[in-house]
């Protein structure tokens, strides 16, 4: 079940209380990135996403992102670094890239929120391996400081890290 906030998907907060919230002892990743506007940033992770912050400071917001921690720093935008890609399925996959894999009717309500938000998507959402055990959805986007994120689901986790596809 959804977790409305104002009439708006929050996906992060969704998917803290389905799995994290479960097990409170499950190992977190901590990832820290650059930002050139800390409150872009917010308004990106906090506002559309629904991240709830953390602590902050003046150059740094941490993000609970789906039950990890995010840390946003404040970098020059001459100090950002680009973003190479690699070809994958006909898609310039961004190399550099973070995200969350979902269930697939969540995943399938994130991209509405993105649509409603009028979020640009860098890659459209698409099926990989359509029809095989590891078919799978995924989309790219990226925040406002040009970070990119990838959001999936697997029509079979237990394919998430399976060899034969």
């Amino acid at each position: 079940m959804l977790l409305p906030r104002g009439g708006r998907f929050h996906c992060c907060r969704l998917l803290k209380y389905t799995a994290v919230m479960q097990n409170p002892n499950y190992p977190r990743f901590h990832l820290a990135f650059p930002v050139t506007d800390l409150e872009a940033a917010r308004a990106f992770y906090s506002g559309i996403l629904g991240c709830p912050t953390g602590r902050e400071s003046d150059r740094w917001i941490d993000f609970d992102f789906f039950g990890h921690q995010l840390v946003a720093h404040l970098v020059a935008p001459e100090d950002h670094p680009s973003a190479a890609t690699n070809a994958v399925d006909g898609h310039a996959v961004p190399a550099s890239h973070f995200g969350v894999i979902m269930e697939w009717p969540q995943y399938e309500q994130a991209v509405e929120m993105m649509k409603a938000n009028n979020i640009e998507f860098v890659i459209e959402p698409y099926i990989r391996f359509q029809g095989q055990a590891g078919e799978q959805a995924t989309l790219f986007v990226k925040d406002p400081s040009n970070n990119h994120l990838e959001f999936k689901a697997f029509r079979n986790i237990e394919m998430l890290f399976a060899k034969d596809l």
